[in-house]
């Protein structure tokens, strides 16, 4: 199906839906979290739609960046994003608030790279939160854009918390992660 993109395999009819959903040549959504921008387009083109249409997103340099989150105090499912640039590539940030179930709040934080499944394996990154004589730590290979958002939380393949963790770490209702990206 994604010939014309460089998909060069053949597949038995029966393979293809299988084969379709992970082809590295198939169109790339836009990563943001949330379902309200439609954009589809190949790699290349990710980084050049989120600096135009997405241009609340700042990009910080370097291999260790601390992610502001400000007032996670707010009510209901918010979403934090920012962008990390270092060697070479440029690494989506996200911390996402769900509400579980009434009253009952969980944080899920999230590194993707801007590239392929194959591109992120030669990647590791560590979330830190620190503060009050308390250190809570995770460490993880970056998933792809392919793989999205919704895909890391459902697997829970991220730094997950709730809203009394958030709170132990929190300052004056800004939540600081530090972030660091290394190559493996």
């Amino acid at each position: 199906q994604y010939a014309t993109t460089g998909c060069s395999l053949t597949l038995h009819h029966t393979e293809k839906p299988e084969h379709e959903d992970i082809c590295q040549y198939r169109p790339y959504s836009c990563p943001c979290p949330g379902a309200s921008c439609k954009w589809q387009g190949s790699l290349e083109a990710v980084m050049s739609h989120l600096m135009h249409a997405h241009k609340s997103i700042t990009t910080l340099q370097g291999e260790d960046i601390v992610f502001l989150a400000t007032d996670i105090n707010l009510p209901g499912a918010v979403d934090w994003v920012m962008m990390q640039s270092c060697f070479g590539h440029h690494f989506m940030l996200v911390l996402e608030k769900q509400e579980k179930y009434e009253g009952h709040q969980q944080f899920f934080a999230i590194v993707l790279l801007i590239g392929t499944r194959k591109q992120a394996e030669n990647f590791a990154y560590r979330l830190e939160l620190n503060g009050n004589r308390r250190r809570l730590t995770w460490e993880a290979t970056p998933r792809s854009i392919h793989d999205g958002v919704g895909a890391v939380i459902q697997n829970s393949d991220c730094l997950i918390f709730d809203t009394a963790v958030a709170h132990l770490f929190a300052d004056n209702g800004n939540l600081g992660i530090n972030v660091t990206i290394s190559t493996c």
